[in-house]
Formats: structure tokens, sequence, C-alpha cells
């Protein structure tokens, strides 16, 4: 035993401190703009990071790389929002994620474990008569950013959806329309999954950029944007809650096989964030 903390000891001795911002300030976001309209958005530029209107949900899923179906905690996760303005020190760029492991640990005293959970997806598959996607051009798909600089931002409200994905990917859910500008696969069934009843796992393999069109009824429309509300935290009154009850998916089914995909309501394994305890408020600055 005392061999093995001999030999123990210079590896605990020569453990990497934690990586951390340099400084971070974090103030709650500001309530919606008039008529429910909101801006949220990541920015990284040279050493500065910049988060807007994120929830907390929203940061642990950058945090560890997992969606928001995977984060397991109390509902306020998904509706208290913060504002970030983070410095990175020199040369540590790659350790972002890290570092906001540990603001969501000093300042939120966050823990939580991980655990697998079976629970209702959809599976994005390809049709068996095969996917009818073409790539995006290589002349429309080069990335719009400039090197070493990240920029994601979504504006909505009652009236529809737009996200910039960054590197010139990007979608847009309005006028009864799924948009979708040099997409890939996994990230086309992150996004709409986001507008379901449960979440899209994506089962195709397909590993190209794409662009395409889904055209869906108003009545399917309306109820995706509920769901989106619901997911993100919004207490919506009654009687737009029944307009789910006005909405088949129909159209949404159909729009996707005409792409030659296919959604097929399935149970799968999944990992699972549980959050054993998080404050709702950060410590200060």
């Amino acid at each position: 035993m005392a061999a093995f903390a001999q030999s123990a000891a210079p590896k605990a001795e020569s453990a990497a401190p934690r990586p951390e911002f340099e400084v971070a300030s974090i103030k709650p976001s500001p309530a919606a703009a008039p008529g429910g309209h909101v801006n949220v958005g990541l920015h990284v530029d040279g050493a500065q990071v910049l988060c807007t209107w994120f929830s907390l949900a929203d940061y642990i899923g950058m945090a560890y790389d997992v969606k928001p179906y995977q984060v397991s905690g109390p509902a306020w996760l998904q509706s208290e929002r913060f504002d970030i303005a983070a410095k990175v020190p020199t040369g540590e760029r790659e350790h972002i994620r890290a570092m906001i492991q540990s603001l969501l640990a000093d300042r939120f005293k966050m823990q939580m474990h991980r655990e697998k959970k079976e629970m209702p997806v959809y599976a994005l598959t390809v049709a068996k008569s095969g996917s009818k996607l073409k790539e995006t051009p290589d002349a429309e798909s080069a990335a719009t950013d400039r090197p070493g600089e990240a920029n994601v931002a979504a504006q909505g409200g009652p009236g529809g959806v737009s996200v910039n994905l960054g590197n010139g990917s990007s979608f847009a859910f309005s006028n009864n329309q799924f948009v979708a500008k040099k997409i890939a696969m996994r990230g086309f069934a992150d996004s709409l999954g986001r507008f379901m009843d449960r979440p899209i796992v994506d089962m195709t393999d397909l590993k190209g950029m794409y662009d395409f069109t889904l055209d869906i009824t108003a009545e399917d429309y309306r109820a995706m944007l509920i769901r989106s509300a619901i997911a993100a935290g919004v207490q919506l009154p009654p009687e737009a809650l029944r307009a789910l009850d006005l909405s088949s998916g129909d159209s949404l089914y159909q729009a996707i096989e005409k792409l030659g995909l296919k959604l097929e309501p399935r149970k799968a394994p999944v990992e699972v964030l549980v959050i054993d305890h998080m404050e709702k408020m950060p410590t200060e600055n």
C-alpha cells in the first residue's frame, strides 16, 4: 500500500489546474422586448466570449456538449436566463467548454452526475427509396466567418425564429416553412427537435451539408411554435395550448418524406446529466 501511495503522489502533484476564465461577468438577461421578440447569441472573438439570453440549461449543454433534453433538473433551468461576458487566458481557447464547467461549479454551485435513461425520441432515418437531398455546392458552402471567430445568433418571436449557426449554416422557421441553408443532419435533427414533443436523434449517417425547405400547414406550424415556447419555459394561456389539439403533424412527416427521410417514434437509451444541486442566482461578479 505504501509503495502505491508513493507512486501515486507525483501524479497528484503534477495534475493540471482546472481551466478557468481570466475574468467573467454574469448578469440576468433583460426581459423579452415588446411583442415577445428576443435576440440570443454567442460571439467569440480573440480572447472575448459574449453570450446573451442563454438559459442555464443552454449553458450546461454548451459546457458538456449535450442537448437540452439531456439535462435533467428543475424547470427553472430552462427559464432563468443570463448574459455572460468573459475573457479567455492567452492560448487557452480550446478549453472554453471546461471554463464554462468551472464557471457553473464556482458561481452557481452546480453538482451533477451522469446516468442512462430510456426516453421517447424520433429517429431521423433515410427512407427505403433513398435520400433525395443534394449537398450544398462548394461555392456556396465556403465558411463566412473569419478564422478564430465564432458567431451563433438567433432571433425569435410570435412570428417565427431565425438562427445563424455560424460558417454559413442557418435555418429559419416562419411563414409555415422550415428553411435550412448549409445544414448537417445532426444540426437539422437538433434544430427541428426544439419544435417537437420529443427529441430527434440523427440516424441517417449522411455526412454532407444541405439546403432544403419543409412546407407545413398553418396548424402544424402553430403547434410547433407552441411546443418550442413550452420547452423554453414560457407560460402560455390555456387558449394557446388548445391549438395543439388542432395539429395532426401529418404535413411535417410528408415534407420530410419528400426529402427521402423518415421520422420514426422510438424509445432509446440516452445519456443524461442529472443536476443534483444548483443555485438559482450566481455569486457576485
